[in-house]
């Protein structure tokens, strides 16, 4: 298995619209990286970015939004 590495230091980070807004939880998302988007725990900004191919966090994004995944 092959590890991918790519630079996220020109990533513009924003926090999801979905993240709880009282300060906790909350994810952050780039979406300014072709082909790639990378995920981060906003209250570790200098911690590990999960990095996702766009069409399987698009595909991630509308299951979540259709509400095809199970609840938690």
């Amino acid at each position: 298995m092959s590890v991918r590495r790519l630079d996220v230091s020109a990533a513009q980070w924003r926090k999801s619209s979905y993240s709880n807004q009282d300060g906790g939880n909350c994810v952050e998302v780039a979406d300014n990286l072709p082909g790639t988007v990378p995920v981060r725990d906003s209250k570790d900004p200098q911690g590990p970015a999960l990095l996702f191919e766009a069409p399987a966090w698009s595909s991630f994004v509308t299951a979540v939004k259709s509400g095809q995944l199970p609840g938690a």
